[in-house]
């Protein structure tokens, strides 16, 4: 692969107390990403480092991050500097400092490499970046000794195809939007499932989704939350023009093929994740299916998907008498 030479010019691990105690040896290369905007980012990575430092691992950051504006590297004890398209290739573990939207910046890049990665979040919500700021050296520490939980999600990957022709692809870990651009004109479109006919439908558009995206624009939509063990494909109509449409949830296998109608009178797009969308055509046809790559996710301990949903979606906001803190309450039959 490209570069891959440079695994072999990586500096050796440096002897620390902390090293020998590691249950988990294959964490040596830690490779850090960040996204700029925020001060608070470059707080987030400088502990990082710093934690990785202590601990005796070799850091390793892409040249991206390390031409962030307000990031000193000369505050960082030891760091070797790379480009973002090895990253995966050469590290053990990636950590992301940012929202979710950094996570799925990074899909792209680091799961055809299958290597697991740690979100310290910076962003709004932190579905998939987990790991609160204030407790970056406490989480990274339990991590790097062996204390963590593996988590595996699928992606999709889209084709615009002509013919046989494929004219764009692309892939997603949250979801594949058909959406109307800028005009206010619904779109006309017929879609297909595993070959079989499901509807022709006028509405702003349909958002495919993962179950890592249910909690996401999928959410929005009015789709319905899936947990992230499901091998299973959401489907959610944006803006029906039909009070009987409604989300469906398919297995994950599933091949889905969007057509654009003749009739259309607008330009539809298509955005993967949230970028730049990309026009569809009506001798075009859109075909979603899950992609052959993973994204693995690394979690701390203590991580819970119905907490998350509860704290992130305010699910705990209720009376002091229905708390959850406790089971005592809990009859049984």
């Amino acid at each position: 692969m490209e570069n891959s030479e440079q695994s072999d010019r990586l500096p050796p691990l440096h002897e620390s107390e902390l090293l020998h105690a590691i249950k988990n040896p294959a964490f040596r290369r830690i490779g850090l990403m960040g996204r700029a905007g925020k001060r608070s980012v470059i707080q987030s990575l400088l502990k990082v480092a710093q934690t990785v430092n202590e601990m005796g691992l070799t850091l390793i950051m892409d040249v991206d991050t390390a031409s962030l504006p307000t990031l000193d590297l000369s505050e960082i004890e030891k760091v070797k500097i790379v480009e973002r398209n090895v990253l995966g290739e050469i590290c053990d573990l990636v950590i992301v400092v940012g929202g979710d939207g950094s996570i799925l910046h990074a899909a792209e890049a680091l799961a055809r490499y299958r290597v697991p990665v740690l979100g310290v979040n910076r962003g709004r919500l932190g579905f998939l970046a987990d790991v609160k700021p204030t407790e970056v050296g406490l989480k990274l520490r339990q991590v790097l000794m062996g204390d963590y939980k593996l988590d595996h999600r699928f992606l999709l990957t889209m084709e615009i195809r002509e013919g046989q022709n494929i004219i764009h692809q692309d892939m997603a870990l949250n979801d594949m939007v058909l959406h109307a651009g800028k005009s206010v004109h619904m779109i006309d479109f017929q879609l297909k499932i595993d070959g079989h006919d499901v509807y022709r439908q006028h509405s702003d558009g349909l958002i495919v989704a993962t179950p890592t995206g249910s909690t996401a624009y999928a959410l929005s939509g009015g789709g319905p939350i899936i947990h992230p063990s499901m091998d299973a494909i959401c489907l959610v109509p944006m803006h029906p023009h039909t009070l009987s449409s409604r989300p469906i949830v398919v297995s994950g296998n599933s091949e889905i093929i969007i057509r654009i109608h003749e009739d259309n009178r607008t330009q539809p797009m298509v955005s993967a994740d949230g970028k730049q969308g990309i026009p569809i055509e009506k001798n075009q046809r859109l075909h979603i299916r899950k992609h052959p790559d993973k994204l693995t996710l690394l979690h701390p301990p203590g991580f819970d998907f119905y907490e998350a949903c509860r704290t992130k979606l305010h699910w705990n906001v209720h009376a002091e008498e229905f708390s959850l803190d406790s089971d005592d309450d809990i009859i049984d039959g």
